[in-house]
């Protein structure tokens, strides 16, 4: 028992390392700060509220059976369209697009080490 503790601590320490180092990637710096800039645009907060509001209006609607109304949804478009025309949107969605890269290589890293520690004649138990 005190084996499985003690195995289990050094996956928490390995995963807390692993991310410290992501946290000191140039991708994650730049999602960083890419989401403060976005939090502290006054226009991409107002339209995101006004986003929310209308996604929360549509779902009432739609837990009524009834189908929102087409000037409903077409606002709800073209407030979309606004915040992705913002640069502070397309700056978030492109650091978030390449923290996913370097997050998608990391799965397979561990996947792969995964595979390799179940082919292993060393048990750990868990």
């Amino acid at each position: 028992m005190e084996k499985e503790l003690h195995t289990m601590a050094e996956i928490q320490d390995m995963a807390k390392s692993l991310g410290q180092a992501l946290g000191r990637t140039p991708e994650y710096q730049t999602l960083d700060r890419a989401m403060k800039s976005a939090n502290d645009d006054r226009d991409m907060v107002e339209l995101k509220n006004e986003i929310e509001k209308m996604e929360s209006a549509f779902q009432t609607v739609l837990s009524q059976g009834q189908q929102p109304g087409q000037e409903a949804v077409e606002e709800y478009e073209n407030t979309i369209r606004k915040l992705q025309a913002l640069s502070s949107y397309q700056s978030l969605v492109a650091a978030q697009a390449n923290f996913e890269k370097v997050m998608a290589h990391v799965n397979q890293s561990i996947q792969a080490g995964m595979v390799e520690g179940a082919a292993s004649r060393i048990i750990i138990p868990s």
